[in-house]
């Protein structure tokens, strides 16, 4: 086994990078942090490092945030070319009497497909989420059976959906992880569906008594701040309190919060600033390695060459407390020599980044080239000469 080391200082000379689309999990969450919050998680969505957490892995009513998930199936529709914006959809009874937050859609009528959606994301209606979920599966039942299984495929091990609006059943249940989860994937897959979730309101329908339109605005309290939030979904229920899935970009960071289980709306939006505001201020992204990015070299045994290079296939950055300073390890791991044939792209080593005694990521590195097994004089000869003078003597 073959380990080298580099300090913090050795590792900031490394070239930038680029932010990835889509974060990766770390191993341990940075910080500790008191939250009202039954249920919480606060994460980079650059490198999906966590920054806080408490009971994430917890069951629990998501409420009007497993909306998240509806919007998520209709988005997908629309990339596959099976829903268009434009196309109308007919509103049933049920829809029209389902009760909670509506969008207030007519009986019998029919709605336009963009309007069904803001009315999901900015007014929450219970009312749109069952035109829609009727629309494309025929019924809810069926939408939710959807909603399950393509959770599962984007990892959201622990969601179970039972309808397509967040309304309380007692087996419609995510968690706070999965929750950010499907945030980080709403912004990565459908960025050109993302700014609905920013929409303040959205006015739609006539009020049967005073005969003027319906404006309604968006719930989540932090679209009225300075702080740069940009989306996602609140919810709310008896048995799940307050909770809200948001996300805020300042500069080149991201960060995606989830919490609930808060006993108002006002204590749900002093919590939310004060989260995000540690996120961003007592913790930053370094950079460390740009994919394609020769992070090593290593031995090689009975090759045509003595030394391979260990390529990184990956943009690598880290999400680290301010104050850190000289903590940081990289360790890179093999087993030397390395015996030939190699071919290029195989994982043959391992990267591993430590702050003190924690790790916080682990990537494979790749070889570089490929190298060809020397013929049976060639591997005689080699062996002797590594024997006596070790690999760079082959």
């Amino acid at each position: 086994m073959r380990v080298s080391l580099w300090s913090k200082y050795a590792v900031a000379a490394v070239a930038a990078v680029v932010a990835v689309a889509v974060a990766r999990p770390s191993f341990a969450q940075l910080g500790q942090v008191e939250t009202l919050a039954k249920q919480m998680i606060l994460l980079d969505y650059d490198t999906g490092t966590v920054i806080f957490e408490k009971n994430a892995d917890e069951l629990m009513p998501p409420s009007s945030m497993s909306k998240l998930m509806t919007a998520f199936m209709v988005f997908e529709q629309l990339e596959a070319g099976k829903l268009r914006m434009d196309d109308m959809l007919p509103v049933s009874e049920k829809a029209w009497r389902i009760q909670g937050s509506k969008m207030f859609v007519p009986i019998g009528g029919r709605v336009k497909v963009e309007d069904l959606l803001k009315g999901v994301i900015v007014q929450s209606g219970n009312d749109a989420c069952i035109v829609l979920a009727e629309g494309i599966a025929g019924t809810e039942e069926r939408f939710a059976e959807m909603m399950t299984e393509r959770g599962k495929q984007l990892g959201l091990k622990s969601s179970t959906f039972r309808n397509a609006s967040g309304w309380p059943d007692p087996q419609h249940l995510m968690t706070a992880r999965d929750l950010a989860i499907l945030a980080q994937q709403i912004i990565a897959r459908h960025p050109q569906y993302y700014h609905f979730y920013s929409q303040k309101e959205f006015t739609y329908g006539i009020d049967g008594a005073t005969k003027k339109p319906i404006t309604q605005g968006n719930r989540n309290p932090l679209l009225y701040k300075d702080g740069g939030a940009d989306g996602l979904k609140t919810g709310h229920t008896e048995a799940a309190g307050y909770g809200l899935t948001a996300s805020a970009k300042r500069g080149d960071r991201r960060l995606i919060m989830v919490f609930n289980g808060l006993k108002s709306m006002n204590e749900r939006s002093r919590e939310a600033e004060r989260l995000l505001e540690l996120g961003f201020s007592q913790f930053d992204n370094y950079k460390l390695f740009t994919a394609g990015a020769v992070v090593d070299e290593a031995d090689v045994w009975l090759g045509n060459a003595g030394r391979i290079p260990l390529v990184i296939d990956r943009n690598l950055a880290l999400t680290l407390p301010r104050q850190t300073k000289g903590n940081i390890k990289v360790t890179v791991s093999y087993d030397n020599p390395i015996p030939a044939p190699i071919a290029k792209g195989t994982p043959v080593a391992k990267l591993t980044v430590m702050n003190r005694d924690t790790v916080v990521s682990e990537v494979p590195l790749l070889a570089g080239a490929d190298v060809q097994q020397l013929g049976f004089t060639g591997r005689i000869g080699a062996a002797v000469s590594y024997l006596l003078w070790g690999a760079n003597k082959q």
